[in-house]
């Protein structure tokens, strides 16, 4: 089984550029044609999760080559290439997975498989904040994609309402057609008491971006050509974001890589995206982690004072019960 871990996906990024996909891909079956398969090379460089630094992961130690070894034999084909006005998206399908692409950089910007909800990558780690949130209240993300983390939200938590925002109209479509999204968008209970999710295209920066009383919790995962948006780096988005929160409401982030060296401060630090949210909220009430290099080394953040580790970690889907436990805020509160 194909793991996301970016230093265990084995596709070449330069073999998947949109423009010859786009060609390649009048041979998919859905153009009556036969279906592209790629044979992943086992010493080429991975294809990874989104990060502000892919050049962080090699494959050229001996357990990611045994892994790629092991790989080699997964097969891909193109379900559908094409360019909106905001990306070049390629949807591919192994026996296992689809992923999405958004870019030259061979990113993986969704990730669904077909037989387990895990993605052993960032994503889990949001499957963590409904536990710490108001109860009852609509949750945002910003930055739909693919709709990876809504499909988990909805299986663990299936009460949920979720308004997804994504800016990109073309991309929906073609998740409704290969991610499974239409099933979302239907409730999970025929009393209509259940969890779906409320597909809205548009900004998420915008001031349009926004419910009646607010958001009980916003995930925020927005990219651009493999980069954390520019945006996310200046503390006054989040001061207008934390304007979109109900009451003890939570802000929960994808801060991408590092992008500063550390010379002496604090580790968070060389994370421009962490450094602004702590200019908004405070360094009190931020909190961060660091995901391992083999689950794509992302920084993590959220706002809000730390909650109790102990009834978090009782509250949330057995995977994430250690997880929880790694959150540490910027400053502790004295």
């Amino acid at each position: 089984m194909l793991s996301l871990s970016p230093t265990l996906l084995f596709l070449n990024p330069i073999s998947l550029s949109p423009p010859s996909l786009q060609n390649q891909a009048q041979a998919h079956p859905f153009n009556g044609g036969n279906p592209l398969s790629f044979t992943p090379p086992a010493k080429q460089p991975p294809l990874i999760t989104k990060t502000s630094r892919p050049h962080h992961y090699s494959s050229s130690s001996s357990s990611n080559s045994s892994v790629a070894e092991q790989q080699e034999e997964e097969q891909y084909r193109v379900l559908t290439a094409t360019r909106s006005e905001y990306n070049n998206i390629v949807i591919l399908e192994s026996d296992n997975s689809k992923v999405l692409l958004l870019d030259d950089s061979g990113n993986v910007h969704s990730i669904l498989y077909k037989t387990q909800k895990w993605t052993n990558s960032y994503w889990d780690e949001f499957t963590s904040l409904p536990a710490i949130i108001p109860k009852g209240g609509p949750i945002a993300i910003f930055g739909l994609g693919g709709g990876t983390v809504v499909h988990q939200l909805l299986h663990f938590w299936p009460y949920l309402v979720i308004d997804g925002w994504e800016l990109d109209g073309i991309l929906i479509d073609r998740a409704r057609m290969y991610f499974g999204m239409s099933e979302l968008e239907m409730t999970t209970d025929n009393n209509n008491n259940g969890g779906f999710l409320r597909v809205c295209v548009g900004d998420a920066l915008s001031p349009t971006a926004n419910v009646a009383g607010g958001y009980a919790g916003i995930i925020v995962d927005l990219f651009a050509n493999a980069d954390v948006l520019p945006e996310l780096e200046v503390a006054q988005t989040w001061l207008d974001m934390m304007d979109k929160l109900m009451p003890e409401g939570r802000i929960m982030v994808n801060c991408g890589g590092a992008k500063e060296v550390l010379n002496g401060g604090k580790e968070w630090q060389v994370n421009l995206t962490i450094k602004a949210l702590c200019q908004a909220f405070g360094e009190e009430f931020v909190n961060w982690k660091k995901m391992p290099d083999n689950e794509s080394g992302n920084y993590l953040a959220f706002t809000g004072p730390l909650p109790d580790l102990d009834l978090w970690s009782h509250s949330v889907p057995e995977k994430l019960s250690s997880a929880v436990n790694q959150w540490r805020p910027c400053k502790s509160l004295s």
